[in-house]
């Protein structure tokens, strides 16, 4: 996201720039002619999107890199609730009945929804509930140490993966500014315009001539000045190309807007998304009987209920097992007893067990997703960093950090272009009437893309309208101010 500046003198902290402010190799290659008449139009789209949507990038990146190292630091910070005493020696793990019947004691206002029975020997089960004073969206989730009942502490938990209080403020604050609805505006406005920014920064960096092909992908030595900025900026911005591109797609399909387009383009493709059914039917699953299934229930269902545990057992003999959700039953449902290990490979089969016979009354499996539906999955669970664990994490981190740098390095060019004379501080914008050089043909293509994408992705095209009208004003009262003087 360039901010250089072409119409701008000499770089001053670089004296074998020449006056017209570039070498002999950092002249664009001519590689076709239209190319030549597109690059002006690129560089000022470029240019105008990296000055005005840097700020909100920016604000992305920084939050996002914290939420990609939440995920270690959430293991750190909530160890006591998440784990059982190491020194500790077990037989097994008591009957999921009797650890959810330990955290209804320590919580008896509370109506438990769910439970996630731990994975390993020293993991803590968690008990889901809807409780008094659990903030809106989130549960309270009562830690259980599986092999006695002791309760190991509770905290609001947010949303399928599960989020405890640290990553659940960040994951806001990435999102939409810890502003609600309005805020969303902030990310899915910087997701709209990072693969315009990041494509267009991509194009302009292949089409520079340059003394060599190294100094296309590793900064140039001995370079110094805004030439030294340049070849960090570029040769960064072209490692994290892909992965930029990348997080802005994942990004817009949760995006309040351009969201609901691509959720009903995958729904018109077949690629939604397919659940399991736990509905019974009208069937309350043994008609008067009372409860009596060992606290399987959350205080929902009426109807007999064989247990929690009998519906796990079921849930295994059909090939579910490893990191587990169950939802208990409520009113007209059954159990739905999910695989949650998004690593890939995944494990994310479901079935649904009827609580009057244990018997699976449906099942799903992940390899029967469409495969739009798969790969939606992946995207979005690589852009939150659970697909592929500490790595994806780490790769986040790293990605967020080079759009950093690659911001300020922009930033920094367009500072280091700006004249040392005259009413404009930071240097004027790239020249006006790019679009006259684009030959009418390839023009019209562009026109029409770009009205359809701008349907597409609201955000991107209102923004570039009032782009273009801020650009037209400023234009007209530039025209008037020359006459005036000429007069």
């Amino acid at each position: 996201m360039a901010l250089d500046n072409p119409a701008n003198p000499a770089d001053p902290a670089n004296p074998a720039t020449p006056a017209h402010g570039r070498t002999e190799t950092e002249q664009e290659a001519v590689t076709g002619s239209l190319w030549s008449r597109l690059r002006p139009l690129v560089l000022r789209i470029h240019f105008y999107a990296g000055l005005l949507i840097a700020p909100l990038l920016l604000i992305a990146a920084v939050s996002g890199l914290l939420y990609a190292l939440s995920y270690p630091a959430e293991k750190i910070v909530y160890r006591q609730e998440l784990t059982v005493p190491a020194g500790d020696r077990y037989e097994g793990p008591m009957p999921l009945a009797d650890q959810i019947a330990a955290a209804r004691n320590v919580r008896p206002d509370g109506t438990v929804t769910a439970v996630w029975p731990a994975t390993g020997d020293r993991d803590t089960t968690r008990v889901l509930m809807d409780a008094p004073g659990t903030p809106e969206g989130t549960s309270l989730a009562v830690f259980v140490n599986p092999h006695t009942g002791e309760i190991r502490g509770e905290l609001p938990s947010y949303g399928s993966s599960g989020a405890l209080p640290l990553r659940t403020w960040l994951d806001g604050l990435h999102r939409d500014l810890r502003l609600g609805e309005f805020g969303r505006n902030y990310s899915e406005l910087a997701a709209s315009w990072l693969w315009v920014v990041a494509l267009g920064g991509l194009a302009l960096w292949l089409g520079r001539r340059r003394a060599s092909r190294r100094a296309l992908i590793v900064p140039e030595r001995g370079a110094k000045g805004r030439r030294r900025t340049l070849s960090w900026h570029g040769t960064v911005g072209l490692w994290a190309v892909a992965g930029l591109v990348a997080l802005s797609a994942t990004g817009l399909t949760w995006s309040r807007y351009a969201g609901e387009n691509i959720g009903a383009v995958q729904d018109q493709l077949g690629g939604a998304t397919p659940s399991v059914s736990a509905s019974l039917d009208g069937s309350s699953g043994g008609g008067d009987h009372a409860n009596h299934g060992g606290g399987g229930t959350g205080g929902a269902h009426q109807g007999t209920d064989v247990g929690i545990d009998r519906a796990l057992e079921s849930a295994r003999a059909a090939g579910i097992d490893g990191q587990l959700s169950i939802t208990l039953p409520g009113e007209g449902t059954g159990y739905l007893i999910k695989e949650t290990d998004a690593t890939f490979p995944v494990h994310l089969d479901s079935v649904a067990v009827n609580p009057a016979d244990g018997k699976v009354m449906d099942e799903l499996r992940f390899s029967d997703y469409p495969l739009l539906a798969k790969l939606t999955r992946f995207g979005i669970d690589a852009h939150m960093g659970v697909l592929f664990g500490l790595v994806n994490q780490l790769v986040l981190a790293a990605l967020a950090l080079a759009l950093i740098l690659v911001i300020f390095w922009g930033y920094r060019m367009w500072w280091l272009r700006r004249p040392t004379k005259g009413r404009s501080p930071v240097g004027r914008p790239v020249p006006r009437g790019a679009w006259r050089k684009v030959p009418p043909l390839a023009l019209l293509v562009l026109a029409a893309a770009t009205v359809v994408i701008g349907w597409f992705v609201p955000l991107l095209g209102i923004s570039l309208l009032v782009f273009l009208a801020v650009d037209l004003a400023v234009g007209a009262v530039t025209r008037i101010r020359a006459r005036r003087t000429a007069v």
